[in-house]
């Protein structure tokens, strides 16, 4: 698998692993399945949040890379957190995701929660840390660590925020002790590009910036002249943007207009899994 630093001395498989799924719409045998399959072809960048499988993500990755830790590279969010209401929500998950599938084998409308962008997901089972302080920041990585199994985190990203970040220096010297401590490897923004504006302010505080990004998105030949050369992580590469390509060509051509960046995809279709890794190794 073809490898890019975003940050210096951290080598990145090229397509990245979306865990967003993982013990939410996609249950633990399905997950375990698609991560060996990407771990045995050199995938080693994992993108987790505190959110994601509605808390419980992390701790089941966790598991999974227990004697691969050195191998792998680690990005985690904090700005979202899971509620009570997820735990509730933990012991019918089969049950959910059972009717979710029989929804969709019937060509009804999926309205069970799942972990991709969804009002009723964030306002039901997952509160918003607002404003976010440096404690939160640090709380939340704690308990990401503990759910990891591991002493530190590659990138450690704030999540979305839908509000321009008020303690913005606050949360940079934390990120600047946290390094220190050895906790984290480098801190970023994740944000959607259409909240941009609320952040160009502080956009440069960052060490690294994960955005979503398909060909024929709104601006997209600006991003490239701004964004082409520069190190990024770019996820939702097959949502939105152009109808005239096929997802294997938007692929293609992100791969091409941003050669230093990692593309995360949420791979649990092995087939599709294999079509994409052909593609990066051409």
């Amino acid at each position: 698998m073809k490898t890019v630093e975003l940050v210096k001395g951290i080598s990145s498989s090229v397509l990245g692993f979306g865990c967003a799924p993982i013990m939410g719409s996609v249950d633990a045998k399905s997950s375990k399945r698609a991560l060996d399959f990407a771990f045995d072809n050199g995938i080693n960048h994992l993108d987790l949040a505190r959110s994601y499988g509605f808390g419980e993500a992390e701790e089941f990755v966790g598991r999974l890379i227990k004697n691969k830790r050195e191998k792998m590279v680690i990005a985690s969010k904090f700005g979202i957190k899971p509620n009570w209401k997820a735990s509730v929500f933990k012991s019918v998950k089969p049950i959910a995701r059972a009717l979710r599938g029989k929804a969709k084998n019937n060509k009804g409308p999926a309205s069970l929660p799942n972990n991709t962008p969804s009002k009723n997901v964030s306002d039901y089972f997952l509160d918003r840390i607002n404003p976010l302080r440096g404690n939160d920041m640090r709380k939340s990585l704690e308990k990401s660590l503990h759910a990891l199994g591991t002493d530190y985190l590659d990138y450690f990203f704030i999540h979305e925020p839908h509000q321009t970040i008020t303690y913005i220096d606050e949360l940079q010297e934390t990120a600047a002790r946290l390094k220190s401590e050895g906790k984290i490897r480098a801190w970023g923004l994740a944000y959607m590009q259409d909240q941009l504006p609320l952040h160009e302010t502080y956009i440069d505080n960052f060490d690294l910036l994960q955005f979503n990004n398909s060909p024929g998105v709104p601006g997209y030949g600006q991003l490239v002249i701004d964004r082409g050369n520069e190190a990024n992580i770019l996820f939702s590469p097959f949502r939105g943007g152009t109808k005239d390509l096929k997802p294997a060509d938007k692929l293609t051509k992100l791969l091409s207009d941003f050669p230093r960046s990692v593309i995360l995809c949420s791979m649990f279709n092995i087939e599709h899994m294999k079509q994409n890794i052909a593609l990066v190794e051409k």
